[in-house]
């Protein structure tokens, strides 16, 4: 029984550093196009080990519960001989196991992370200013808007400051939250790969009406983008021009 477990533990160990040093290089060399899919992979690798680690360590407990049952009334049972080498590895080779993989997954998050805070070239900016209780988005040329909206297909960039207090970006559906401070400017950026709504979500407490700070994110095909960054130029230019325009005349008094 213990050399089966023995050789079950190696090749779960010779697994999960296989799968584990891959990942880990991959996102290293900075072959991950969107950090998203990359996280959400993160995810399914823990779970996964853990199920799978569970599971051995279930049914190992499950064989020897039933194995070395007392099968009558006030039966006593025998201890197996265990010398110092068996009670060694039994200790330490699952705990390697688990150092193991948590310092592989450990060293794909940093990885991952640094990853994240490298902004991609070609990356389209919006700058986001968070106040008490909203987000506004600053598009260039003058255009602003309360909803983040930007195209599929293009890394966008978020330079983030606040005019009060410290506001925190949830942007969930990315797998991103970052910090926003008054007097600095933080950023993250994301990877639209497909059309959907979703929203942002201020994840740190910012005063009374906390919980109602959010709004809507959209991302559209970039046709669509362009057609409605367009409809907000033109709204800007016609109410430029009325600002500009001088007051009309007034009708003289018959």
């Amino acid at each position: 029984m213990l050399r089966r477990l023995d050789f079950v533990f190696g090749a779960l160990g010779a697994l999960l550093l296989t799968g584990g040093t891959a990942l880990a290089e991959e996102a290293a060399n900075g072959h991950i196009r969107n950090p998203t899919e990359a996280w959400n992979h993160t995810w399914d690798e823990v779970l996964w080990d853990l199920w799978i680690i569970g599971g051995i360590f279930a049914v190992v407990a499950v064989y020897l519960l039933i194995r070395y049952r007392a099968r009558s009334p006030g039966a006593v049972g025998t201890a197996l001989p265990l010398n110092l080498d068996k009670a060694l590895a039994w200790s330490l080779v699952p705990a390697a196991l688990f150092m193991a993989d948590d310092f592989l997954l450990a060293a794909k998050g940093w990885s991952l992370w640094n990853i994240q805070r490298e902004v991609p070239a070609g990356a389209m900016e919006v700058k986001v200013t968070g106040n008490q209780w909203f987000f506004e988005y600053d598009y260039g040329d003058g255009i602003t808007d309360s909803e983040l909206v930007v195209p599929v297909g293009q890394p966008v960039v978020l330079r983030m400051t606040s005019n009060d207090v410290i506001h925190s970006f949830g942007l969930t559906e990315y797998r991103l939250k970052e910090d926003i401070m008054p007097g600095r400017i933080t950023h993250l950026w994301f990877y639209p790969d497909k059309p959907l709504e979703t929203s942002v979500v201020c994840v740190e407490f910012c005063g009374d009406a906390h919980s109602q700070m959010n709004n809507l994110v959209k991302a559209m095909p970039k046709a669509e983008y362009d057609t409605w960054l367009a409809a907000k130029l033109e709204k800007k230019k016609k109410r430029t021009e009325r600002k500009a325009a001088p007051p009309a005349a007034e009708q003289p008094t018959p």
